[in-house]
């Protein structure tokens, strides 16, 4: 039983102002798992302050100084690295080998890329008589998604203390377990105090809080683009700047020489990890219609052999999902793709036999699917894969950007390069060709409905930064413009 009943605000840990705390429960039981501190908006305002005090004298601080705090804020991750994953498996229904292996491991990465980063950032350019300066941009409010509770944290705040800023945390309501664990890694690195702050509490009134205060100068928001629009809106009051990850239902083409192993390897994986709550999933499935049987008898036996249980166990694949609502939700889905005449191949509604407990789902395949369907156009968040026909190339790329999202794409392929030619094709912040590691120190970002920021890498830091130019305070250079009175006179048509 967790009893993380305090906010952590101004380098010390107190109760919430009006004392509310709510019950969260473990996705594999539905039994409670801990209580939680709900802040309202008067502890927002106190984290806010506490931030801009902060602020100052943070965003002075040395590159050196800042390095050195983000080594030691990845070291002490590392002490508690176990602590994370038990935390993220509790509050997220993980399996705990891929808890430790993936969530607590991106984790660390985002402080120990974020310190590379500011190594060799160029914060100062002088371009001929202007002296140009990127300098923090001020207290930035950190609204996080409970699918990935460990790595957008820490991308988030590790991209913000690193280019000099003071942060307010708020992570989502269904997983703040791991956000209390980051805080208690920070505040044992000697994170100043004020310089990062964690409000936990329902979406609807501390993101609401954040976003239109007037001290927070920007908001980097992951979640849902209906949100999105609200975080948008109360931001517009005051003209803060506000990054945004959101949704997607991306897609992967299956070229016509594609090894069907790396293929089937590709969908599974990703319909798997997380029981499917990924935005950046491959969950629309393109395949050559003349090789979709082949794809279904390489797919098929793999998903049957998937092992669903207790996250807590070594052998376990796949656990729930994090939730009753978001465990409806999908059901809707299934149920959405039956009604509109997608045929059902492998899962469907209901638990898997034995799993009455929790939020267990089947892993479904629908084939028949066309692309204007609810399950081919709408994000799911849940094992769901819905696979598409196609007879050439140019129109599986046009089924592939047939879609309000942007954020991902996958491209598989016999000849690299032609898989690269076709991923360049693809309306996506980023697509994986073939089996590609995962980089997570890419700049990870979205188009069309999927957002407009990026996460992780020097883009992201400078999402963190304002630009502010002196004009006159650099030695005139040559250059081929020219430079001086003499050459904005000659633009403007007059004589100096």
């Amino acid at each position: 039983m967790r009893e993380y009943t305090e906010l952590y605000i101004d380098g010390a840990w107190r109760e919430p102002l009006d004392g509310t705390v709510i019950e969260l429960t473990d996705p594999a039981t539905g039994e409670v798992s801990g209580r939680v501190a709900l802040g309202g908006e008067a502890d927002v305002d106190l984290a806010v302050a506490a931030a801009s005090r902060a602020f100052p004298a943070f965003s002075r601080t040395t590159r050196q100084e800042r390095i050195d705090l983000l080594d030691r804020i990845a070291d002490e991750y590392e002490q508690r690295a176990e602590d994370m994953a038990q935390a993220v498996t509790a509050e997220l229904g993980c399996p705990l080998p891929l808890s430790r292996s993936r969530h607590v491991a991106a984790g660390i990465i985002q402080f120990r890329a974020a310190a590379q980063v500011l190594k060799t950032f160029a914060f100062t350019e002088e371009r001929r008589t202007t002296h140009v300066r990127k300098e923090p941009i001020g207290v930035a409010a950190l609204i996080t998604p409970w699918n990935f509770p460990a790595l957008q944290p820490a991308g988030k705040t590790a991209s913000a203390l690193a280019a000099g800023c003071t942060v307010v945390l708020k992570p989502a309501q269904l997983a703040p377990y791991s956000a209390v664990v980051l805080a208690e890694i920070l505040e044992a690195a000697g994170v100043p105090a004020g310089v990062f702050n964690l409000v936990t509490g329902r979406g609807s009134m501390i993101g609401s809080a954040l976003a239109s205060h007037s001290d927070v100068a920007l908001v980097s928001f992951t979640g849902s683009g209906e949100t999105a629009l609200q975080v948008n809106a109360a931001a517009g009051r005051s003209a803060k700047r506000v990054t945004t990850e959101l949704g997607g239902r991306s897609p992967q083409v299956i070229m016509p020489d594609a090894d069907m192993d790396v293929a089937a390897g590709t969908a599974l994986t990703w319909l798997v990890a997380n029981t499917g709550q990924i935005c950046s999933a491959p969950s629309r499935t393109l395949v050559p219609r003349e090789r979709l049987e082949e794809f279904l008898s390489v797919l098929l036996p793999r998903i049957e052999s998937i092992r669903i249980g207790d996250p807590r166990a070594d052998d376990t694949d796949m656990g729930p999902l994090i939730s009753a609502e978001q465990w409806q939700t999908v059901q809707h889905y299934i149920q959405a793709g039956l009604d509109e005449g997608a045929h059902l191949v492998t899962g469907g509604l209901g638990k898997p036999h034995g799993l009455e407990q929790g939020h267990f789902v089947k892993p479904t395949v629908f084939t028949g699917v066309t692309n204007d369907m609810t399950i081919a156009q709408e994000e799911i968040l849940g094992p769901v894969m819905s696979i598409i026909t196609y007879d050439t190339v140019d129109e599986a790329v046009e089924i592939a950007n047939d879609i309000p999202y942007g954020l991902a794409g996958y491209v598989t392929g016999g000849d690299p390069a032609d898989a690269a030619d076709v991923g360049s094709r693809i309306e996506a912040g980023y697509v994986i060709v073939n089996d590609a590691d995962f980089d997570w120190t890419a700049p990870l970002a979205g188009c069309k409905e999927s957002g407009n920021g990026r996460e992780w890498g020097p883009e992201c830091m400078q999402e963190y930064l304002e630009t502010n130019i002196v004009l006159g305070r650099c030695r005139p250079t040559r250059d081929p413009i020219g430079n001086g009175k003499t050459e904005m006179a000659t633009l403007m048509g007059r004589r100096p």
